[in-house]
């Protein structure tokens, strides 16, 4: 079973302060009576008549095993809350994990839960744990989302300790990007908490709950981007001190002392990076005052995103290497093999020496020598025998090209059989994926579906000041032999060009100047064949495309210069 903090629920965290330029004081569009997202005072003058009419309905009688829609079957429940419950499940279909939020059709917030799912789907940004479905039906809304098992909570990671300045440098570079992309589409989180960012196995951070989760809560609040802004500072804030930057503990984290103030990371703990300091300090709702006084503050996610690439990069920590114990020599490089200890020799005590064997000087041991020569002077003559005779075959054989088929010839030439594709991602070096999430209908086996790059001005050719090329990443299972690849095109048109490297991981973002190139191919039509001069062996296989035609607008994606890729295929 999957940790909880692996799972991409996090609605029923009620403690911390949140920040403080979001507020809530309207309500929602159904009318119902939206959550204060105040961090320093909590609404208390509710009437008993205001209470009664805010009584939510309670959240529908499900239980372990229950399936939705014939597919998801429910196996935890991990929150129940405001008249929603958020579950483990398992989606039978596609045999993995899921989670799902779900609300009864008559919950006040069951239409802006839809909406909210339906519009964070659509972004399709990886850097976000993706929305799969949002469904009502038989009295039930649901929405289903990714289920992260190899992922950790930050609340878990800062359990442990403040992160390192590389650490927290990717934290804040990578959650403030994503919500700046998010920000551009319309999209605001809200509730960005240490509980809402996960950290994977490979060092990337998810975001989960992208408008859902301020949707299930009821939170609405005037100026979105400020207070997405002020809780990723609040996050790096924490990511550096351990400290949570308000007076009230929350997340599992100690707040600062009452009546100090917000102060400084750097002034709340030693060794703290002043750059990234400062850097929180500008996040933060802090009156205009950072940490400098000399910087303006950072009140959207895009001028703080700027701010961070502003830094100069932090290069992560050196690989420690422990030193490895003294070389101990043995005795027979001391030179005392077979020599006696020096308390032996102290005693006068001598070790006997065997006597060599005496030479084979009878009439036997002399027929022995004799028939031993022998024998060595025959394999000798035999050897000298065969080395001429594979010489002479070897001639001819250069002599006669048609018959020049070796052993070693035949292990090398191409099988052409296919290779299976165990897993596919995307490959963007640069950090900007295209469609990450469709990586896999590559090699589906359905050509209906296919994987697209985003449109672009230049073309064919991209411009490499702006966008190098687009890829994708495949895995073999293990080191295969590659003679040819197929790649299928969506888009027909002058021209599509592109190039096969050998990879070392599935990595979307290893420098393609570390990598091996197989070989490069151009098309014009619906396919690019791709041989190899010589086979192969490679696990990893990038597929780099560096010029795509022009394709016009297909109500999703924007005219210019793009492409798809249908179905992929490696031959041995």
């Amino acid at each position: 079973m999957a940790e909880r903090s692996t799972a991409a629920v996090d609605v029923a965290d009620t403690s911390g302060e949140e920040p403080l330029t979001a507020k809530a004081g309207k309500a929602t569009d159904d009318g119902a009576k939206a959550e204060k997202v105040s961090g320093r005072e909590q609404d208390a003058a509710s009437t008993d008549e205001e209470l009664a009419e805010a009584i939510e309905p309670q959240p529908p009688e499900l239980h372990s095993g229950h399936k939705l829609a014939r597919r998801y079957r429910l196996e935890e429940c991990l929150t129940r809350l405001d008249g929603f419950s958020s579950w483990r499940a398992v989606d039978e279909k596609l045999r993995r994990a899921v989670g799902v939020h779900i609300l009864p059709a008559d919950h006040p917030r069951g239409r802006p839960v839809l909406s909210a799912a339906r519009s964070s789907a659509l972004l399709g940004d990886p850097r976000f744990v993706q929305v799969l479905d949002a469904v009502e039906e038989n009295d039930l809304v649901y929405v289903v989302h990714e289920w992260l098992p190899d992922a950790t909570e930050l609340t878990t990671v800062l359990a442990n300790g403040p992160l390192e300045p590389h650490d927290a440098y990717q934290l804040v570079s990578q959650v403030s990007q994503a919500m700046a992309a998010a920000h551009r589409e319309g999209l605001s989180h809200l509730r960005i908490t240490p509980g809402s960012v996960l950290r994977t196995e490979s060092g990337q951070y998810r975001i989960r709950g992208l408008a859902v989760m301020a949707a299930l809560r009821g939170i609405t609040c005037e100026s979105p981007q400020r207070t997405d802004t002020e809780a990723i500072g609040a996050l790096l804030y924490a990511a550096l001190t351990q400290r949570w930057p308000y007076e009230n503990d929350a997340h599992g984290l100690t707040g600062l002392p009452k009546g100090v103030g917000l102060i400084a990371p750097d002034q709340v703990r030693a060794g703290v990076h002043r750059g990234l300091s400062e850097l929180a300090m500008r996040a933060l709702s802090n009156d205009g005052a950072t940490a400098s006084r000399q910087e303006p503050p950072c009140t959207t996610p895009e001028e703080l995103a700027k701010a961070v690439a502003a830094m100069p990069r932090i290069r992560p920590p050196e690989t420690a290497f422990s030193t490895p114990p003294p070389y101990q020599r043995t005795g027979y490089q001391q030179g005392s093999y077979r020599q006696p200890s020096a308390r032996s020799a102290h005693a006068g005590v001598t070790q006997p020496v065997a006597a060599p064997p005496p030479p084979l000087q009878s009439r036997t041991g002399r027929a022995l020598k004799w028939s031993v020569s022998a024998l060595l002077i025959a394999a000798l003559g035999l050897g000298s025998w065969q080395l001429a005779d594979t010489l002479l075959k070897r001639e001819s054989d250069q002599e006669d090209p048609g018959n020049s088929q070796t052993s070693s010839g035949a292990a090398k030439k191409p099988t052409g059989k296919p290779i299976k594709i165990v897993d596919a991602g995307e490959y963007y070096p640069d950090g900007q994926p295209q469609h990450a999430n469709q990586a896999k209908d590559t090699h589906d086996g359905d050509p209906s579906t296919f994987w697209g790059s985003r449109s672009y001005r230049d073309g064919p050719d991209l411009n490499p000041a702006y966008k190098k090329g687009v890829g994708l990443v495949y895995d073999l299972g293990s080191q295969q032999q590659i003679s040819s690849a197929s790649i299928g095109l969506h888009f027909l048109g002058k021209h599509t060009t592109l190039s096969l490297y050998a990879a070392h991981s599935l990595s979307p973002s290893e420098p393609l100047s570390s990598m091996r190139q197989l070989g490069t191919g151009e098309s014009s039509g619906s396919v690019v064949k791709v041989k190899l001069k010589k086979p192969a062996k490679t696990r990893f296989v990038v597929v780099w495309i560096t010029a795509m035609p022009y394709a016009p607008s297909d109500g999703y994606t924007d005219p210019g210069y793009r492409q798809g890729v249908t179905e992929v295929s490696f031959t041995s």
